[in-house]
């Protein structure tokens, strides 16, 4: 009876990334590493699903943190464009009461009257 082998995280990318380049064929790494075709489509298959990725828990982690940091900056980001659009509808009435005829203030270098 054979006895299972395992292989490392990095074996397994280098297996795919191999194939993926093109450097290599199904067959070729089947029969250089000794391993099946059935695995290493399988292996594929996970490499494109992202989960060949060593040491989880650090990944999860960085990813969680990041996640957390993105979501402040979101928040920050939220405010700010708020705060900007309460601005523009401030600057706009501003004009708008500024350029009424009957509230509006005179025109500079105006005395208020016609000169004869």
């Amino acid at each position: 009876m054979r006895v299972k082998r395992t292989y490392s995280v990095a074996f397994k990318r280098q297996v795919v990334e191999e194939l993926l380049s093109g450097a290599a064929t199904m067959g070729q790494l089947s029969r250089r590493y000794e391993i099946s075709t059935g695995l290493i489509g399988h292996w594929k298959n996970r490499y494109a699903e992202g989960k060949l990725v060593e040491g989880k828990a650090e990944n999860v982690k960085a990813l969680e943190a990041k996640v957390k940091d993105l979501e402040q900056m979101v928040g920050r980001l939220t405010m700010d464009n708020e705060l900007l659009k309460k601005a523009m509808e401030y600057t706009l009435w501003k004009r708008r009461e500024n350029s009424l005829l009957i509230t509006g203030k005179p025109l500079a270098g105006s005395n208020g009257g016609a000169k004869c």
